[in-house]
């Protein structure tokens, strides 16, 4: 189990975790924030909205896994 997508396109069994490219955006919201005059300790601490579940099923077979056809159904990107 990995919290970054990349690690499963490299050959990990799956990954659970937001998209890195949706937290950068918000970091650069809040880099906006402070430039225009904010101040950091009066803003807002955000938490990721969503995750992402990226499955590797080569990795599986070669693990002698089986992954639930509801679990595959529910991931957002499944490598084959």
């Amino acid at each position: 189990m990995y919290e970054e997508r990349g690690f499963v396109e490299a050959g990990g069994l799956m990954a659970y975790a937001p998209r890195l490219a949706a937290n950068f955006r918000r970091a650069a919201a809040y880099g906006d924030k402070i430039l225009k005059g904010a101040k950091p300790a009066d803003l807002p601490v955000e938490q990721p909205t969503t995750c992402e579940l990226g499955l590797n099923r080569k990795t599986a077979k070669a693990l002698g896994l089986s992954i639930l056809q509801s679990v595959l159904i529910w991931a957002h990107e499944v490598l084959r």
